[in-house]
């Protein structure tokens, strides 16, 4: 399978860029002050649906054919590429299926069903989706959508970095937040285009992709136990191999400083984003030294969180 290119990601930008937002580029002095770095937030919690993976689905619905279209769409997703690809399926004039696990947090839930999709409950494993996913399939004779591992996906995904460069050139260092890995391979590949460095952050207590490149093989994530809930999932060959290819470092964190980063972030920049967007800066914070002086980009992946249950 041929792996996307920054070429390729240009091109989908000019696509997509129709329907979706391009989000806001964020600075706050008491943050450069606390870690003697200059952040750049991109600020994706302010994207449709409140997530990145808009962009990803926007960009797989816009590239099916129109008999494929007509048919509907269908994924598995515990919420934002849910509530993503139902959107999308929706200003397209089509159906979209969603297998969801029975635990995803109400606010996926309920923003899975404003956006007039057909959802399955499942049990939440992996097999329980996927078989579920594949009845619904043989049934209506929709399209996968993939969360991750689909190349339509990763291009799309991969126009938020492109925006940020646009806007803030000569970064340093891009830092952003990996479960599945299609947010960062698209990232990685427009970094690595214009030699930057690319960092990924991930949780201690799901830290399947760090394992992986430390090992130089697909590590899958077994029993994954954060409150970053968006990055429980493991990388598939296609995102492992761009990310090999293309991440300099994965650095891991602690419970404990992902809700210390997300608090400082609800207070002192007074944006809503969630745990797992809060990994970015948890890494730039646990390591200051690595980031002093530099120009860093940081992908805020999105904001969807259930304000009745907060960490903090």
């Amino acid at each position: 399978m041929k792996t996307p290119t920054a070429t390729d990601i240009y091109k989908v930008h000019k696509r997509i860029k129709p329907f979706i937002n391009k989000t806001p580029v964020l600075t706050s002095s008491y943050l450069n002050q606390l870690t003697g770095a200059k952040l750049y937030f991109k600020a994706e919690n302010f994207q449709k649906v409140g997530a990145f993976k808009y962009r990803g689905a926007t960009n797989a619905v816009l590239s099916l054919s129109k008999t494929d279209l007509k048919k509907a769409v269908a994924t598995h997703s515990s919420g934002n590429h849910a509530a993503a690809l139902a959107l999308a399926a929706k200003k397209a004039g089509t159906k979209a299926y969603i297998v969801m696990p029975n635990n995803a947090p109400p606010i996926k839930k309920n923003a899975v069903a404003d956006y007039d999709a057909i959802i399955t409950f499942c049990e939440p494993t992996l097999e329980a989706r996927e078989t579920t996913l594949q009845k619904i399939i043989e049934k209506t004779g929709a399209t996968f959508i993939h969360p991750y591992d689909n190349i339509d996906v990763i291009k799309g995904q991969g126009t938020a970095c492109l925006e940020l460069i646009n806007e803030i050139p000569n970064l340093d260092i891009i830092i952003a937040p990996v479960g599945g890995g299609g947010l960062l391979s698209g990232t990685s590949i427009i970094a690595k285009a214009n030699s930057i460095k690319i960092i990924a952050a991930e949780p201690k207590n799901a830290n399947d992709a760090y394992l992986s490149l430390k090992t130089n093989k697909l590590v899958p994530s077994i029993n994954p136990n954060t409150i970053a809930d968006g990055l429980l999932t493991s990388l598939s060959n296609l995102t492992f191999t761009i990310i090999k290819n293309n991440v300099d470092e994965i650095i891991t964190v602690t419970e404990q400083q992902i809700i210390d980063a997300m608090r400082l972030v609800w207070e002192r920049m007074k944006i809503i984003i969630e745990p797992s967007s809060a990994t970015v800066l948890a890494v730039v914070l646990a390591n200051k030294e690595q980031f002093v002086t530099k120009k860093v980009g940081l992908i805020i992946s999105g904001g969807n969180v259930d304000l009745n249950n907060l960490p903090f």
